[in-house]
């Protein structure tokens, strides 16, 4: 996943917005942060006002997960269970690692990321992230306007930038903005 938190702007967290009813203008400011902490925290989540895969998870935005190098919580752990790997809820190399051979063997694109696509062929995932699901991670027409930037640091891992883990092409994380470099 990325992780959406204050400073940021951007389809995602115009999304995110709409699901928690508040003001949906794109750019993650003191209010958007005051009602995730407010989800979080009547949902029985870490409440740190960041909307990462968990968070994503519990409010039913499985369009928005998309776990990468420096991902964790219960939704990676539940990722490399369906791997068959130590599930320690952290997404390391050893993950990237399965992750990649897990999309070479089922015809998906090899980045080593898992978003919808990758997520839906798992079987933790299948009942909830549907072909509906791939489709909604997708730009729409009105989400256009905003501009294509890098991925959001995770804390643990770098910004990514210029990479082969640039966001999936047509993926609403490819209109992320904000003060990551």
């Amino acid at each position: 996943m990325s992780i959406l938190k204050r400073g940021l702007k951007g389809a995602p967290v115009k999304r995110l917005q709409e699901a928690l009813g508040i003001g949906a203008d794109g750019d993650f400011g003191p209010g958007t942060e005051r009602a995730v902490k407010e989800y979080q925290k009547a949902h029985g989540l870490a409440v740190d006002g960041i909307a990462g895969p968990d968070t994503f998870t519990a409010m039913g935005l499985h369009e928005l997960v998309l776990l990468r190098v420096g991902s964790r919580g219960s939704t990676v752990k539940s990722m490399q269970a369906d791997l068959g790997i130590d599930a320690d809820g952290r997404f390391g190399p050893g993950t990237k690692k399965a992750v990649i051979a897990f999309q070479e063997a089922n015809g998906l694109t090899a980045d080593g990321m898992a978003g919808p696509a990758t997520l839906s062929k798992m079987k933790s995932f299948a009942a909830v992230v549907t072909e509906d699901v791939i489709q909604k991670a997708e730009v729409t027409a009105e989400e256009e306007h905003f501009d294509s930037e890098d991925l959001p640091e995770i804390d643990g891992a770098e910004a990514v930038k210029g990479s082969s883990e640039a966001a999936p092409k047509k993926s609403v994380w490819g209109k992320i903005k904000g003060w990551f470099s």
